[in-house]
């Protein structure tokens, strides 16, 4: 019950949390994984789902009707199921992306009950100029949204943590190693979809740079992000020299006869 418990207050305060202060991302796998981790007493593993997901959902974003996966729910229940059950991390980070479809679809379905039957009370209120009541409204909403939003995972939580085990119980260990190894692709496969999105030939050397420190000198992920770190800070003074550079030029102004202006007063 705690832990289901656990499980659905994350939900409420880092999914909810995201769209009550203005798309913060705290639905973010990488704040999820650890949050939770740290409420039930296993930050690394926490940590190491956040991570592993956050790599595996960065290249996927629901615009409007176009929606793929919804990575808070799916985090917090991969996390949750791993810590719970024990030693399920990689078969748990391979659940997450089929729940956290789940997940979005359940979402949009809120969604919609929520639009059709609370627009026109909102409308009715703005007409009439009820700011108050209007503001009432919607907190009040997205407290009861979010809520039975939570809902979903304190009872997969509560109910399903069991059956969760007895499934992976059942598994045949060559389906659990194949599981593994889908978990440690899938962070692949994000970053590759990521790629594919800002791939572009002028900074491609730096794809390689990385690539060569990760591969071949063997750097941890925290001096490569610190290397990227005096990279861009080198970038931006440049550009910004550059930019001051520019607008200190002398504008040059042509004659209608296509002399420049100072000759032309010169020779005036």
């Amino acid at each position: 019950m705690w832990d289901a418990f656990l499980v659905g207050l994350v939900v409420f305060l880092c999914v909810g949390g995201h769209e009550l202060i203005g798309f913060s991302l705290l639905f973010r796998p990488i704040v999820v994984g650890p949050f939770l981790g740290l409420l039930m007493g296993d930050l690394q593993t926490g940590l190491m789902i956040g991570a592993a997901l956050e790599t595996i959902f960065m290249g996927v974003i629901n615009i409007g009707g176009a929606s793929a996966a919804e990575p808070g729910l799916a985090t917090a229940l991969a996390t949750g199921f791993a810590i719970k059950l024990g030693g399920g991390v990689d078969a748990a980070i391979a659940l997450a992306l089929p729940i956290g479809i789940l997940g979005q679809q359940i979402k949009l379905a809120i969604y919609i009950l929520f639009s059709g039957s609370m627009a026109p009370v909102f409308d009715r209120l703005a007409a009439e100029g009820k700011q108050k009541q209007f503001t009432y409204l919607h907190f009040g909403v997205w407290a009861i949204w979010f809520f039975a939003y939570s809902l979903i995972p304190f009872f997969a939580m509560l109910f399903g943590a069991n059956a969760v085990q007895a499934a992976l119980d059942m598994i045949p260990e060559v389906i659990m190693n194949g599981l593994s190894i889908a978990g440690n692709l899938l962070p692949a496969v994000g970053m590759a979809m990521l790629l594919r999105m800002l791939w572009e030939n002028k900074i491609a050397v730096f794809f390689f740079l990385g690539f060569i420190f990760v591969a071949y000198l063997k750097l941890p992920l925290v001096a490569v992000a610190g290397i990227a770190f005096v990279i861009a800070i080198l970038i931006a003074q440049r550009d910004y020299q550059l930019n001051k550079l520019e607008k200190a030029k002398p504008v040059v102004v042509q004659a209608a006869d296509g002399v420049d202006q100072e000759e032309e007063d010169f020779f005036a």
